[in-house]
């Protein structure tokens, strides 16, 4: 086990707060993780998705950085304007 996965292990333990608000912000973090992959695998820049979606390049960022409360309709248009679709998965 890494010493990163060791220290979460250990907080959720002694702190409840952190425990119980680690996976949502984890997943909100995957979320922003796999948009700027999928962005980069695409070869565009922020300013070039953004163009794209007719917004601002900070709004990309924020995008990519807290993908908290991101609406599906955002995504569904950020997937679009990469050339893939969407596909949501309950597992």
């Amino acid at each position: 086990m890494s010493d990163l996965k060791k220290y979460v292990v250990e907080r959720k333990k002694r702190d409840r707060a952190f425990a119980e608000g680690y996976e949502e912000g984890y997943e909100q973090f995957k979320i922003g993780v796999v948009l700027k992959q999928a962005r980069e695998t695409a070869g565009l820049t922020q300013e070039e998705l953004a163009q794209r979606l007719k917004t601002k390049k900070t709004a990309i960022s924020r995008i990519e950085n807290h993908a908290e409360d991101i609406k599906l309709s955002t995504l569904e248009k950020v997937a679009h304007a990469l050339g893939k679709r969407l596909e949501v998965k309950i597992a």
